[in-house]
């Protein structure tokens, strides 16, 4: 995996928070909490720190540890994921620690779970896979690289977005299909098997340190859990706002980069729509990469330009 050197642009708003009173779980996997209510319920998780530079998803379990939120009915599982990474975060350089060995939300796959490769985020991948296997709906805490729109990532199955609607935030809401670089936990099983039921959610709150990012993982949190029945309705007192209008979207191409030099042609920090087809929006190498169609949004373009990464998702709104 290429050595993560990127030069930080953003203040370091959010305080990550000390995750060692949760490490020995309670679930003989550790910083894995799983609390039951004894009562007829979905089995949901809420996972954080997939990568170890995002802190607010470690801030909202963290949260919700520290007010004893306990499931109405079916069982709630909280899960501090790529430990080393996180704790290996430093403000004064916080892009250096999305990962020790390569990208923990790459390794879903069954045959690379399975398979002889070695690094520290699949050493962590195998200890938590049993943890994900019964899991009915998962929330996946994230953050990004640039100050643009919080999206929540709905997959490829249409149960997720349905899920998403009744989350009610954040405003976006896109279907996609996951990275040619690896499979990620949100498509790990049955989450991504059209036949079943299992459902899978990733939320992006927003750039990874701003404040705001914090305020959105909580909110997501408590609203995914009203949304499958975890808690009741009037867990949302908490929050004065009413939920939004959301649009949705699906990515209808993701721009993996092919050779070295990856450049985009204007400064794009995600959320722009690209009115025209044919639009420049970078170079691959010496190869010009245009937008294939009227109207598409830009998903999360990338500071990790190399050979592999997705560069950027271009997304049509649902009609």
């Amino acid at each position: 995996m290429a050595e993560i050197n990127i030069p930080n642009e953003y203040p370091v708003e959010l305080k990550a928070p000390d995750l060692s009173p949760y490490k020995s779980g309670n679930t003989g996997i550790p910083y894995i909490w799983r609390f039951d209510s004894g009562k007829p319920g979905a089995n949901v998780m809420i996972s954080a720190i997939v990568h170890g530079n995002e802190p607010c998803g470690a801030i909202a379990l963290d949260w919700l540890l520290n007010r004893d939120v306990r499931p109405a009915a079916g069982s709630l599982t909280l899960a501090f994921m790529n430990i080393a990474a996180y704790e290996a975060f430093d403000p004064a350089d916080p892009n250096a620690t999305r990962w020790i060995d390569e990208d923990f939300n790459r390794v879903w796959d069954v045959a690379v779970l399975e398979g002889e490769r070695d690094s520290v985020e699949l050493r962590r991948a195998r200890e938590v896979r049993p943890a994900l296997n019964d899991i009915d709906c998962l929330l996946d805490i994230h953050s990004m690289q640039h100050l643009a729109p919080p999206l929540m990532m709905s997959g490829r199955q249409k149960r997720a977005k349905t899920l998403a609607g009744s989350v009610g935030v954040p405003e976006r809401v896109v279907g996609d299909a996951g990275h040619a670089e690896g499979r990620r936990m949100r498509d790990y099983g049955a989450f991504d098997d059209p036949d079943a039921r299992n459902t899978a959610l990733l939320i992006e709150c927003g750039q990874h340190w701003q404040a705001s990012a914090e305020d959105l993982a909580k909110e997501a949190a408590i609203r995914f859990l009203v949304a499958t029945g975890t808690l009741g309705k009037e867990a949302l007192a908490a929050f004065s706002k009413p939920s939004v209008t959301q649009s949705a979207f699906t990515v209808v191409e993701a721009i993996t980069i092919q050779n070295e030099g990856f450049v985009f042609a204007e400064p794009f920090s995600g959320g722009e729509v690209i009115a025209q087809k044919g639009t420049l929006i970078g170079y691959d190498g010496t190869t010009p990469v245009r937008t294939p169609e009227d109207d598409l949004m830009l998903v999360m373009p990338s500071k990790r330009l190399w050979r592999g990464q997705t560069a950027v998702r271009l997304a049509r709104r649902d009609t």
